[in-house]
């Protein structure tokens, strides 16, 4: 579900200020993608604060005792949620970054394959979990996520991202998505430009949106 459509969170200014906080950045990686650039919502403290605020508002009551970032700008926002629901925060690293005896959850993409780590022992049978990404299209990446931890005898509660597709919660083992905006089909290329932060290289699971701009959006995939 998305975070707008809440008792309480219809037309919410927030909302609104964190979707224009999030940079979409045209042509990049390549001609015709329209790239959803996060870092820029970072340099907007207010911005920032009211996401995370938005999902410690959801979550501060629902039992959770883990709160599981997905490498790697799920640990932008996963840290600042646990400490303030009083949960634990546990990394979902890419393969080989961990230092300790892990568990592996292998996915397929578009375009190839990829895994997931975690830590022997971060996550304890029964813990009540929820994942925390930044971005969500086809689910593929959050869908490994809840298969590693399930295999831990885990409870997955929810998943959570910043920007999302409705059509990302189809491939999720049937749990819910909460995600406060959707991609933006305008371009502002203006945003933040006088920052002098460049742009992030593109991650295989980056949500970019493609096709003719002023045409309807159509989404490549995630490849998550």
């Amino acid at each position: 579900m998305f975070a707008g459509d809440q008792n309480g969170l219809q037309d919410d200014p927030r909302l609104k200020a964190i979707s224009e906080a999030i940079r979409v950045v045209p042509h990049f990686p390549k001609p015709g993608i329209m790239f959803h650039d996060i870092t820029t919502l970072l340099l907007d403290h207010v911005a920032f604060k009211d996401a995370v605020d938005i999902f410690v508002d959801r979550y501060r009551d629902m039992g959770i005792s883990v709160v599981a970032g997905v490498e790697a700008r799920g640990f932008m926002f996963g840290p600042s949620i646990a400490l303030a629901i009083g949960a634990k925060f546990v990394p979902l690293r890419k393969p080989r970054k961990l230092p300790g005896e892990v568990i592996s959850e292998a996915y397929v993409l578009e375009y190839g394959k990829d895994c997931l780590e975690m830590h022997v022992g971060a996550v304890h049978p029964g813990e009540r979990v929820l994942v925390i990404d930044d971005l969500v299209a086809t689910g593929g990446t959050l869908s490994a996520a809840i298969r590693l931890l399930e295999r831990v005898g885990a409870q997955v509660v929810e998943c959570a991202c910043v920007v999302g597709l409705r059509e990302g919660q189809h491939g999720l083992n049937e749990k819910p998505l909460y995600i406060l905006v959707e991609p933006r089909q305008q371009i502002n290329c203006s945003a933040h430009s006088g920052s002098g932060v460049g742009v992030e290289t593109c991650r295989q699971d980056d949500l970019v949106v493609g096709g003719n701009f002023g045409s309807p959006v159509n989404t490549t995939s995630k490849t998550d």
